[in-house]
């Protein structure tokens, strides 16, 4: 299935747009965004309302862009690598909760001003899944994007197990949710 979140890390790639917010995105300054994610649940996952925190500490920079596009030619197992061998950018957690780290975050200039966040990250996989290798298993990767506004507030979405598939060619991406409903990020706002 195709998904708004493929075209968006196609891009962050460099693959089907040219333009990044900066191109060798690495910058010190920390970004924290707060959000209130929210899901009816699936076939095989619960309702969630909870709160979240996403703390960006770095952007990635054009080295791991271009190393994580070279992995997606050779397919996902190969990209799911790749991801995990990048450097920590920040994390994701739920209030009391510890944080799951994420691996890879691009911005792209946004309407009105604002921004379009990519995040990507492998998912957690508990130890039951890790030996009875359920069907979920083949849903390796967790992608957020997010739309903030020039005043730091927006939405986004998160889409906790997806597996990814390219094209032959390489320049288009599919995601394909095991769960068939992301999980909506409202009330984002920019912590000041």
């Amino acid at each position: 299935m195709r998904h708004l979140i493929g075209a968006l890390l196609m891009a962050s790639l460099g693959v089907t747009a040219t333009a990044g917010v900066a191109s060798g995105q690495e910058q010190s300054g920390r970004e924290e965004f707060t959000a209130f994610a929210v899901s009816t649940g699936g076939p095989r996952s619960a309702a969630v309302a909870t709160p979240l925190d996403i703390v960006i500490e770095r952007w990635s920079t054009e080295a791991e862009r271009q190393r994580l596009f070279e992995a997606l030619k050779k397919g996902q197992d190969s990209m799911l690598d790749a991801l995990r061998d990048l450097r920590r950018v920040g994390f994701i957690r739920a209030p009391g909760n510890l944080g799951y780290d994420l691996h890879y975050a691009h911005q792209m200039p946004g309407e009105d001003g604002g921004r379009r966040i990519f995040i990507a990250t492998d998912r957690p996989v508990s130890f039951w899944e890790a030996v009875n290798r359920p069907r979920k298993f083949d849903y390796p990767f967790t992608f957020i994007e997010l739309r903030v506004n020039r005043d730091g507030e927006g939405e986004g979405k998160l889409s906790l197990a997806t597996r990814v598939i390219s094209s032959s060619d390489g320049r288009m991406l599919h995601l394909e949710n095991y769960d068939t409903q992301p999980v909506q990020l409202n009330q984002l706002k920019k912590k000041r």
